[in-house]
C-alpha cells in the first residue's frame, strides 16, 4: 500500500448514501480512511461500459477534491434482454420514479417476453484515481442469479428484491448487509481492488 495512501483520506465519488455506506463497510478492514465526497462535481456517465462511467467518476472526483478517489459503477445484466438494462440500470425508466419505477418496468419487459428465471448477473466495475488522472487500481466484480417477481425483502437497493441469488437461496434484499456484501458484486470488486492496492502494485 502506497505511503500516499495511507496518509490522507480517500473519497468515494458518489452521491448515493446507500452505494457510499456500502463500499466503506466493505473496505473497512483495510486501513484507509475511506470517507464520502463532500461534494462531487456534476458527471455525464455518458460511457459505453461500466469502466469508462467510473473512470469518468473517479477523475472528475479525485481532481475536483485534490485527493484520490474511488468511483463505482455497476447494474444490472438480464441475458434475455440482451444485457439490459446495464449502464443505464439506474436511470432504466428514463431517471423518474426511481428503484420502483426501474423494478416495475424491468418486470414488465421481462413479463411481455413470458420468460421464467431469467439469467443475469450484477456487474461491478471500481477505480480508484489520483487528482492528475492516473489510475492507481482497479478491479471487477460480479454475482450471477435470476431474476424473480414480485419483489421480496426490504434491505438493500435497485434491483435488489427481484435478484435471487441460488446459492443463498434468497433474494438480495432479503440478506443482511453483512452477508449480501460477501457476495454481492461491488464486494467482489472492491475485495479485488484491496488485493491490488495490498500487494503493493503502486510501489
Amino acid at each position: 500500500m502506497s505511503a500516499d495512501l495511507s496518509r490522507g483520506p480517500i473519497y468515494v465519488a458518489t452521491t448515493n448514501s446507500h452505494k457510499a455506506r456500502e463500499i466503506a463497510e466493505i473496505l473497512s478492514g483495510t486501513g484507509l480512511d475511506i470517507r464520502p465526497a463532500p461534494d462531487m462535481p456534476e458527471v455525464v456517465e455518458d460511457g459505453e461500459t461500466f469502466r469508462d462511467n467510473a473512470l469518468l467518476k473517479a477523475r472528475a472526483a479525485a481532481a475536483a477534491l485534490g485527493a484520490p478517489a474511488l468511483a463505482d459503477d455497476s447494474g444490472l445484466a438480464v441475458k434475455v434482454l440482451d444485457g439490459a438494462p446495464g449502464v443505464h440500470s439506474a436511470r432504466y425508466a428514463g431517471g423518474t420514479g426511481g428503484d420502483p419505477a426501474n423494478n416495475a418496468l424491468l418486470v414488465e419487459r421481462l413479463s411481455a417476453l413470458g420468460v421464467t428465471d431469467p439469467e443475469a448477473a450484477f456487474v461491478c466495475h471500481v477505480i480508484l484515481a489520483a487528482p492528475d488522472g492516473t489510475v492507481l487500481a482497479e478491479a471487477e466484480g460480479r454475482v450471477e442469479g435470476v431474476i424473480r417477481w414480485p419483489g421480496r425483502g426490504s434491505s438493500g437497493f435497485g434491483y435488489d428484491p427481484l435478484f435471487f441469488h441460488p446459492p443463498s437461496g434468497c433474494r438480495l434484499a432479503e440478506l443482511a448487509p453483512e452477508a449480501k456484501n460477501a457476495i454481492s458484486h461491488r464486494g467482489n470488486a472492491l475485495r479485488r481492488l484491496a488485493e491490488v492496492l495490498e500487494s503493493g502494485i503502486q510501489g
